[in-house]
């Protein structure tokens, strides 16, 4: 059994663990990030994420207390071109999301990732890192425990930010994300598609949103020059396709719009069919409200989507952003020795942004993923 050097372990080198990282490093507090990704390289090439949108007052906020917002505002995209279309393409609204007004520009969640990783130091993450259980010790600091055996131990904090499977929620509440009915297929259109001029005319360099009778069409624009494509529908929570199409895409799109998107457009089912270089399956969950609060227990705590995982629609990566700054900056005022006065004062804050989170995303599954049109949609989130 080895024991660490550092009293902190972040479990999870995505934005929310990179963050509070580099809160730490900031304010020279030791930590130690466990990744399951093999090295950044790989998480990188194995990504099949889009693109984020940043909120001043949450996740900019964020970027700027972690001394790195002059950086971000070089490669984010401001006054980006937002349109929402029917089935047919026909635009219902159109509108510009990230300027002066709104402030919530947009950036490619690598992007975002590569930004955090390069602020702090390569030494203080180790990659994979496949962690089968968080466990306390007699002594009352806590060990991790890797799939193939090995521990680290000597942890005075663990910090889960490991995202919607959380193995660290574990130690704190059974809740279990629940299946919210949609289930999303993703891929990325790159300038050898044979449509691509058609989306540089359709969506350019913003987003393109269609819906219809729960099935989602949503196209957004990368900082490379592809784009990336999400197609969702009502589908079983075991759903799986078919084993000998997992490598042939496009008999999968084909299958799909044979039923799912029959009358819908010919040039969004162009689209659609058109997406040859593979695709992610993601399936999409939520945490039930009732996850929290949970009853504190000294040496561990969560962040982002572990502690508040929602659907796309909710805050998301701002509310993660918020929880890492806020976390830090009570170890900063409690310092190393008193790490749970920091915690609890860190939940207390947390608990009711995380419900505020859970409530917005489960309205986001409700009324965009049940839509019966991208209109229906607009009306709905006139009133909220």
């Amino acid at each position: 059994m080895a024991s660490s050097q550092a009293p902190i372990a972040i479990i999870g080198a995505g934005p929310a663990g990179l963050t509070l990282a580099r809160l730490l490093e900031l304010a020279n507090i030791p930590y130690m990030i466990f990744e399951r990704a093999e090295s950044a390289l790989w998480a990188d090439e194995h990504s099949s994420s889009g693109t984020l949108d940043i909120h001043k007052g949450s996740g900019q906020a964020a970027l700027e207390e972690a001394g790195l917002m002059e950086d971000f505002q070089r490669i984010a995209r401001w006054g980006v071109p937002v349109k929402f279309v029917d089935s047919q393409g026909e635009i219902v609204f159109a509108t510009v999301s990230g300027d002066s007004n709104e402030d919530k520009p947009e950036i490619d969640r690598k992007d975002l990732q590569k930004l955090l990783l390069d602020s702090i130091k390569a030494s203080t993450i180790r990659w994979g890192c496949k962690i089968e259980r968080v466990q306390k010790e007699s002594d009352g600091a806590h060990s991790i425990c890797y799939a193939n055996g090995g521990v680290e131990s000597g942890f005075r904090l663990i910090v889960g930010a490991d995202g919607a499977w959380s193995k660290v929620r574990k130690l704190l509440t059974p809740a279990e994300p629940q299946y919210l009915g949609t289930h999303f297929f993703t891929t990325f259109l790159k300038p050898d598609n044979p449509y691509y001029s058609s989306l540089t005319s359709m969506v350019g360099n913003g987003n393109y949103l269609a819906l219809r009778k729960g099935r989602q069409f949503f196209l957004h624009y990368l900082g490379d020059g592809s784009y990336h494509l999400a197609v969702g529908m009502k589908l079983p929570e075991n759903w799986n396709p078919d084993p000998t199409r997992l490598h042939d895409p496009a008999a999968l799109w084909q299958s799909l719009l044979q039923y799912e998107y029959a009358e819908w457009s010919p040039e969004i089912k162009a689209l659609i069919q058109s997406a040859t270089h593979g695709y992610r399956s993601w399936p999409l969950y939520s945490i039930p409200r009732t996850s929290v609060p949970w009853e504190h227990v000294p040496g561990v705590t969560l962040l982002g989507d572990a502690a508040h995982l929602t659907g796309p629609g909710g805050d998301g990566v701002n509310s993660a952003l918020h929880d890492s700054v806020e976390l830090a900056r009570q170890i900063i005022k409690h310092g190393i020795d008193d790490l749970d006065s920091a915690v609890v004062e860190y939940e207390q804050a947390m608990f009711p942004r995380a419900l505020e989170a859970i409530n917005k995303g489960q309205w986001a599954a409700e009324h965009l993923f049940n839509a019966e049109s991208s209109q229906s949609f607009l009306q709905a989130a006139m009133q909220q």
